[in-house]
């Protein structure tokens, strides 16, 4: 059974300091390092590239594979991995996944690199 994990939305009243604030819990900094260590790898990152910039918001699994030497399973472990992360979502369409990325994970990671104003 695989495990999402859930990441505030940075905008939101309520959420999690940047990292530049003090009080980075225990519990968040699991969280983010498992987000981390799914992003430390660059066929994750190209893959969640050409997802978060496929025309419609989504991309058939049938069009990420085209651009790697790699076979159907790879990929469909590496994205495995960002889906657990919870920085995409798929559906399944017929015989193919369609996937897109989840916008408030970005967000909330894209908000943990903010300097304080001065």
């Amino acid at each position: 059974m695989s495990k999402s994990i859930v990441l505030e939305d940075v905008t939101a009243p309520v959420c999690c300091a940047p990292l530049s604030a003090a009080g980075l819990g225990e519990a968040e900094a699991v969280e983010l390092a498992a987000v981390f260590k799914a992003l430390a790898d660059p066929i994750r990152l190209r893959l969640l590239n050409m997802i978060a910039s496929a025309q419609g918001g989504e991309a058939c699994v049938c069009d990420l594979t085209v651009p790697f030497e790699l076979t159907a399973p790879t990929i469909s472990h590496h994205l495995k991995v960002l889906r657990q992360a919870g920085l995409i979502d798929g559906e399944r369409r017929g015989t193919w996944v369609y996937y897109r990325v989840i916008p408030e994970r970005l967000t909330r990671l894209s908000g943990l690199f903010t300097l304080p104003s001065r």
